[in-house]
C-alpha cells in the first residue's frame, strides 16, 4: 500500500489526531468535529500509524484500518493518511519534527483525548512535543478529573489556554495547550476489539 502524502498550504492551522485506529470509530468522528470547531483549526490529518512489526498482537494490517478509517471519518476537512509509513517514524515527537520540517508556514496542533494526557508524561519526549505544538486536550467519559490532575497538565499548568479561548489554539505560541469538554461518545477501539465487532 502507498502512502499518502496530504497537501496543505502556508498559514494553514492542521489538527493531527494520531494512533492506530485499531478499528476507527464513532468517538474519534466525535472528538475530530470537536476539535475542528473549539480549536481554530482549518483541517484535521488523521495519522494511522504503520504499527510495531515487532509486537505480535499488533494493529490489524495498515491498509485495512486506513479503509475503515475512511470509510468512518467522512468530512470535508479531514484527511484520513498514513504519512508515518512514509517518513518511517514511530514516536510523535520525530512526526512532528519532519512535518515541520516538510511543510515550512503550516501550523500543527496536537490532538487528543484526554485518556491520552493523563499518561502523557510517558510518551517519549513528551516535553518536547509540548514545546513544537500547542497541544489541543478533549475530554473523553472517565478521564476529565485524572487528566486535569495529570503530571503534565501540573508542569504546564502556566501555559493553559482556558475553555472559553480554545479557538485561539491554534495560532497560539507552543507551549500552549487547552482542554475542552465535548459529549460524551463511549466507544473505544479496545471494547469494539473485545466484542469481535472489529473483524478486518
Amino acid at each position: 500500500m502507498r502512502a499518502e502524502i496530504p497537501y496543505a498550504r502556508a498559514g494553514q492551522v492542521i489538527g493531527l489526531l494520531g494512533g492506530s485506529f485499531d478499528p476507527a470509530h464513532g468517538g474519534h468522528v466525535d472528538l475530530t468535529r470537536a476539535a475542528l470547531s473549539r480549536f481554530g483549526l482549518d483541517r484535521v490529518w488523521w495519522l494511522v500509524s504503520p504499527g510495531n512489526p515487532l509486537k505480535p498482537d499488533g494493529p490489524a494490517p495498515l491498509d485495512q484500518r486506513m479503509r475503515r478509517a475512511r470509510a468512518v471519518m467522512r468530512h470535508a476537512s479531514v484527511e484520513v493518511t498514513d504519512i508515518e509509513a512514509w517518513l518511517g517514524t514511530r514516536r510523535t515527537a520525530q512526526t512532528l519534527a519532519h512535518l515541520q520540517g516538510l511543510y515550512p508556514g503550516v501550523r500543527f496542533v496536537w490532538l487528543m483525548g484526554a485518556d491520552n494526557l493523563t499518561r502523557f508524561h510517558l510518551w517519549g519526549q513528551w516535553r518536547e512535543i509540548m514545546h513544537r505544538v500547542p497541544v489541543g486536550v478533549i475530554a473523553r467519559p472517565g478521564d476529565r478529573i485524572s487528566a486535569r490532575l495529570s503530571r503534565a497538565a501540573r508542569i504546564f499548568r502556566a501555559h493553559q489556554l482556558s475553555g472559553r479561548a480554545s479557538v485561539l489554539l491554534g495560532r497560539a505560541e507552543p507551549p500552549a495547550w487547552c482542554f475542552v469538554n465535548m459529549p460524551m461518545n463511549s466507544q473505544s477501539s479496545s471494547r469494539l476489539r473485545a466484542r469481535g465487532a472489529w473483524r478486518p
